[in-house]
């Protein structure tokens, strides 16, 4: 979530981390940018993740508690990451009675599919809705939050680990005459969602994508909340908005922000990630 947001509303964010020697010191305002120095300079290697500790959980409960009756914590899908384990065996190291004041969300998603559950607990605070009630719309809501994922180049998803050699040259084929592979979030899991054909980019794709799930869903008619993601490809993410902003009249860009290094690494530079979900 961009920054602004998080301390308006006296966030803590409890990172993972990315350890990745061979790009720390090379130039580049983040890491897709270095991420195309490694490519330029023929370096093999890639970052390995670490999630964040109980340790990360409990310093994070505790600044909380200190500030609010109760704190709501998102973690992101418990299906890829040993976060949502992390923090609930966390809340067991805090005294009894703070115990019950701590609310562990599994998003079932990541990046702007997170995001958007935060903004919905913050709209429904807004309202002074109780924790509990907040935590119980939010397990039924998350249903509705859909994230869509392009990667511009499969070679970073060979790199870390994510898909074999042949899948890997299967995509850059197909991509070669407009045929683009759209990962989404089902049921906690990144897996295919399709292939958009006349894709000549991945904002092509992408909006392909929404244009689809808004029809199949009988959304046109109904108030939208989109987040876009991107890794470091701001001029992508903008047209993109701009092409879903033109085509419907019932859109509430949240925001658009670059993807963190964890969770954007394995898809590479110029990646795009649109999440989206009904609004009030």
């Amino acid at each position: 979530m961009p920054q602004d947001i998080v301390s308006q509303n006296q966030i803590v964010v409890v990172p993972v981390k990315l350890f990745w020697p061979e790009a720390e010191n090379l130039p580049g305002d983040n890491i897709f940018q270095k991420m195309r120095e490694i490519e330029k300079r023929g370096i093999k290697s890639f970052g390995k993740t670490s999630q964040a500790s109980m340790k990360d959980f409990l310093d994070a409960y505790k600044v909380q508690l200190a500030k609010f009756e109760k704190v709501l914590c998102f973690t992101l899908t418990s299906k890829l990451s040993g976060t949502f384990n992390s923090a609930v065996q966390a809340k067991k190291f805090l005294p009894a009675q703070d115990q019950g004041r701590v609310f562990v969300i599994d998003t079932l998603s990541g990046s702007g599919g997170q995001a958007l559950l935060i903004l919905r607990a913050l709209d429904l605070i807004k309202k002074q809705t109780e924790a509990e009630e907040i935590a119980k719309q939010l397990t039924e809501f998350l249903k509705q939050v859909r994230l869509v994922v392009m990667f511009e180049d499969a070679k970073w998803m060979e790199a870390a680990g994510r898909i074999s050699p042949l899948v890997s040259l299967l995509i850059k084929s197909l991509a070669k005459v407009g045929i683009r592979p759209v990962l989404a979030v089902k049921d906690g899991v990144f897996a295919p969602t399709g292939l958009k054909t006349g894709a000549k980019d991945l904002v092509d794709g992408l909006f392909n994508q929404f244009a689809a799930d808004v029809k199949a869903s009988k959304m046109e008619d109904k108030k939208i909340r989109i987040v876009i993601t991107h890794c470091d490809n701001l001029g992508g993410a903008t047209r993109l908005q701009q092409m879903i902003e033109q085509k419907y009249g019932n859109i509430e860009t949240a925001f658009i922000n670059i993807i963190n290094n964890v969770v954007g690494g394995p898809a590479g530079p110029d990646s795009l990630a649109l999440a989206y979900c009904p609004a009030e």
